[in-house]
């Protein structure tokens, strides 16, 4: 997956168009396009706010891992961050209340 890729996913995910997250991160809609269809890569203050923006790590944004202290987060972590963060804040509770149950279970 590119950078454009996970740049897109994470857009879509949050039901957002170009020009919505280009306009909150006071970038052009044709330069956020670039990145999404890799023309273009981002520069480092661009890059800053998306990664705030979308509430990931640049590491996510560039390459597709995610640092937690110096450990690298799963590609399943990964994507049920993703899954989580595209949520309203009720499913996203219920879903959270499930996971731990199951993991308590299994314990």
């Amino acid at each position: 997956m590119t950078m454009g890729d996970r740049l897109r996913e994470l857009r879509i995910g949050r039901s957002l168009s170009q020009e919505a997250v280009a306009r909150t991160i006071g970038i052009t809609r044709s330069a956020y396009s670039h990145y999404e269809i890799n023309n273009r890569q981002p520069v480092y203050d661009t890059l800053l706010r998306l990664a705030d923006f979308f509430n990931v790590t640049t590491d996510y944004i560039i390459d597709g891992s995610a640092r937690n202290g110096d450990t690298a987060m799963s590609a399943e972590t990964l994507e049920i961050v993703r899954l989580l963060n595209g949520m309203d804040t009720d499913r996203r509770k219920q879903s959270i209340d499930k996971m731990l149950t199951a993991i308590r279970e299994s314990e």
